[in-house]
């Protein structure tokens, strides 16, 4: 029996790795004739590098780069072949930020530029970038000043910061930003479609989780309005028209306007970086999962994003989730063959934290010996 592992982390719990380890631990011990391949996967937020590297057989780097406040941290990043794989939360990321710290008017996205020029000394042909969890707000600008862009104002005075400078912007120069990024492509993994402006927008949709007042949203969103009108006039795009513009606090945006980068939803991105349409084709079982599996679990997330996939292949889908939500099982018409949940009684917070591994184990051997029993009655 083919097997391919390829689950999303049980967010808060278990990381993706461990849920493969435990699932291919659990087949083990059921089934002798057994080949499977794992796939790890994180769509574009924390711990995308890791995943990736994993799964393609590369090596994680670290560099020195500026948190969103501007203070020194280290951020990895991950090198696979000629491919460089960025994680914006390592550098802009709002784990950087304790809650009572957190500024959304000066959080800047400097250090994701950082990191991108410390990747590109590798020499690499493409570079693929996760975009989520941001503690920013600044429409990408602080990433483009790294990157070597200037912006100005309204009596030429150079601009220096983070959101705070966005309502302030008149022009923009792009002469000095490194060559390197344009001669070779950027895919940008995103799975949000919010548009830079508006009641859908960047600030008013995640700013508030980021530590934003009502005065500081106010004032930032008539920044990311004018940010709007600049990248018009200087690249004659308007960002509201893409999807996905507004992620991560208009970070999109400026990959998109600025370098010519292409947005693509995680789950695809990563599907086509290791190449499962081809590995699908020979599977007999398809074991994905998520942490809770609910009316969102349709909308791109990891298990359909999997499942569609497997539409019309031998391979047989199941999803190890940790729990069911309203409407989970509105994936079944998304090829989703099977749910098998791993709580299956009431339990504090406390009690799922710390059961999480046996309670996946318990679910694992169930999963296991039902296959035992459909192949028997075959």
């Amino acid at each position: 029996m083919y097997v391919i592992i390829i689950p999303d982390s049980f967010k808060g719990t278990l990381s993706s790795t461990k849920v493969i380890d435990r699932i291919h631990a659990g087949l083990r011990r059921h089934f002798k004739d057994l080949e499977v391949t794992e796939i790890p996967i994180a769509d574009g937020g924390e711990g995308t590098v890791h995943a990736l590297v994993h799964a393609l057989g590369g090596t994680e780097y670290t560099c020195d780069v500026q948190d969103p406040l501007g203070r020194p941290t280290v951020a990895k990043y991950g090198i696979c072949g000629k491919k460089a794989i960025i994680e914006m939360a390592e550098a802009a990321g709002i784990n950087k930020v304790r809650p009572e710290a957190r500024n959304l008017a000066e959080a800047s996205t400097y250090g994701v530029g950082e990191m991108l020029l410390k990747a590109l000394n590798h020499d690499v042909d493409e570079v693929i970038v996760g975009i989520g969890g941001s503690a920013t707000n600044d429409g990408g600008v602080g990433m483009l000043q790294a990157l070597g862009a200037r912006f100005y104002g309204e009596s030429g005075q150079r601009l220096i910061g983070g959101g705070k400078i966005l309502e302030h912007i008149r022009s923009v120069d792009t002469s000095m930003i490194d060559k390197r990024l344009f001669d070779i492509p950027i895919v940008v993994m995103c799975d949000v479609t919010n548009p830079l402006t508006g009641p859908l927008g960047a600030t008013y949709v995640y700013g508030p989780q980021k530590g934003g007042d009502e005065e500081t949203l106010n004032r930032l969103e008539m920044g990311m309005k004018n940010y709007r009108k600049v990248i018009m006039n200087h690249v004659n795009i308007d960002v509201d028209m893409i999807p996905g513009s507004g992620a991560s606090g208009g970070l999109g945006a400026a990959f998109v306007s600025f370098l010519g980068a292409t947005l693509k939803p995680g789950i695809d991105s990563i599907l086509d970086l290791v190449n499962f349409d081809a590995l699908v084709e020979t599977a007999d079982l398809v074991i994905t999962g998520e942490g809770k599996m609910d009316e969102q679990t349709v909308y791109g997330k990891v298990p359909t994003g999997v499942s569609k996939r497997c539409v019309g292949k031998k391979a047989k889908v199941i999803a190890i989730v940790g729990t069911e939500g309203k409407d989970a099982r509105a994936t079944y018409d998304y090829g989703i063959d099977a749910i098998v949940s791993t709580v299956t009684q009431n339990m504090s917070e406390e009690e799922l934290m710390q059961t999480a591994e046996l309670r996946l184990d318990r679910a694992v051997d169930s999963m296991c010996r039902l296959l035992r029993i459909g192949a028997e009655l075959k």
